[in-house]
Formats: structure tokens, sequence, C-alpha cells
């Protein structure tokens, strides 16, 4: 991914948790998990130029978000660049379980690429997806975010996503799957991380290890969100070998064989969905 030397705009990428196995509370609150992530072509766009002084402004935004904060961790390191005017313009949906803040984030941190030591851990410190933002890439994910694996690109597929009108809380639907009950032993991670490492050696299709895309969040989005289940069964009805939630939703995927049954797909979907969103896989 190029960054447009300043003034210029930069792209931040949706990302597709292709699965999520979800482990105990850690002792800083977060859980342990277990994904693969892969960055999507669907994408955010930042306008960046010199200004008198700070501002970030997020469409659709009140108030400070994620963006802001990285521009603001970045000067509490010392980052000496110029006074910025950030204007993000979303496209990614918000709250959607699709990583659209972490990486605006992320897009942010890459402003100081080579000038700032650490960015790693100054992501890590912002939220728990944006680390593997920093350089979107198809990646196998552990810890709670920041233990990352660069992973073979997968063969050509497409995606379609049904956003709901309104988003979920990542916390609450932590809380509700806590509730819910039946974490993953860490035993039982590790072998699962061992079993994504070798269906993603093979570099075909996601849809060629479907018995691997599972979301372990996604009966607590729906339990917050009944409506979920009529997006998955509007995409199984359109044909999607593979339909889940993504993250922690309430985004409704469906995965296609080609980028091109994926847009088919999406404009049948479009008059009973009419945010529905085809995209592909990022490719770099």
């Amino acid at each position: 991914m190029n960054i447009v030397e300043l003034p210029g705009t930069m792209l931040a990428t949706a990302k597709l948790n292709l699965c999520l196995y979800v482990g105990p509370r850690r002792d800083d609150g977060l859980h342990e998990i277990r994904s693969l992530f892969e960055p999507l072509e669907l994408a955010d766009e930042l306008k960046v130029m010199e200004a008198e002084q700070d501002e970030v402004l997020v469409e659709g935004i009140d108030g400070p978000d994620l963006t802001a904060r990285a521009l603001a961790a970045l000067r509490e390191q010392g980052w000496k660049g110029p006074p910025l005017r950030i204007q993000v313009t979303k496209r990614i949906p918000v709250a959607a379980g699709l990583g659209g803040g972490s990486a605006d984030a992320a897009a942010v941190l890459r402003l100081a690429r080579g000038e700032v030591e650490g960015l790693r851990s100054i992501a890590a410190g912002i939220g728990a997806d944006v680390p593997s933002q920093l350089q979107p890439r198809p990646c196998l994910v552990a810890g709670a975010g920041e233990v990352i694996e660069p992973v073979a690109p997968p063969a050509d597929h497409g995606v379609v996503m049904i956003p709901q009108p309104e988003g979920l809380s990542t916390a609450e639907v932590y809380a509700e799957a806590d509730r819910l009950g039946s974490p993953r032993g860490e035993n039982e991670l590790e072998a699962i991380r061992r079993g994504l490492r070798d269906a993603v050696d093979e570099a075909g299709s996601p849809l060629s290890y479907r018995e691997h895309l599972v979301n372990d969040l996604q009966a607590a989005a729906i339990s917050l969100r009944p409506e979920i289940e009529e997006a998955l069964r509007a995409l199984d009805e359109q044909g999607a070998p593979h339909a889940m939630v993504t993250g922690s939703g309430p985004t409704a995927v469906g995965i296609y064989s080609s980028p091109e049954e994926a847009s088919a797909a999406a404009e049948r979907l479009r008059e009973r969905y009419p945010a529905v969103i085809a995209t592909a896989p990022l490719t770099t």
C-alpha cells in the first residue's frame, strides 16, 4: 500500500475476519483470540493536508475517535511532522465488525513510519485490531490481536456484505459471549492456530477450508441483534457457499467463488438490502 506525500490521500482498508475463535478473558480485560484477517478493497479515504494545528474530521462521527487518538499518540511520542488536517470519508460501515476505525488509525500511524519507533506498540495501545492494519495483508492473528503472522494471499474469491442500520459495540458483544459461556481453552486455541496455518499454507480460496470459517461471536451478535439471521438466510438464498458474521458483527458476510459472482448476488439483494456491498480481497 502506497502513501501519497503530503498533502495527499491515503486509503484505509476494511478487514474481514475469515474466522474468529475466542478464548478466556485475560488479566488486561481483553480476550485471547485466534483469527484469520484478510484486507478488502473496500476502504475509507483519508485526505491529509498541512494546517495551522492538528484537526481530525471523521464523516458521520462526532467527537474524538481512533483516528484522532492515533495522531495524538504520535505527538506524545515526539513526532515532528507538520500540523495536519485529516478528513476521513467513511466507506466502511461504522461499528460493523470490519475494523474501519482501526484501519483509519493505522493509516495515520503510517505517516510516521521510519520517524517514530515502536509503532506496533503504539498501535496496540489504541486498539486490538490496529497493529494488524499497519501493513494490511492476510495474516494469522493471536493474542488479543497484537500477535501477527503473515500468511500467503488466498486464491480469487468475492465477498458480499450486508451491514445493519445500526452497529454493535464490540465490548457488548464480548460481554454477551461471556454470558453465553463456553470460551475455548489455551490448548484448544493453539491446536486451532496450527490447523489454520496448515489450511492457509495451501493458498487456496477460503471456501477450500470452510470447516475453519467459524466465528465464536456469531451467537452473541445474533442474540443482541436477531435480524442478523435474516441477512444470513438471504445470503444463503443467493447462493453464498458460506455465510457468517464477521468480527463482532453485526455485518453478515457471504463468501463467493469469484468477485463476479459476488457482484451479481449483491445486485439481486439490493432491493431488499440497499446498503449491500460487494467487494474482493485486496491484492498488493
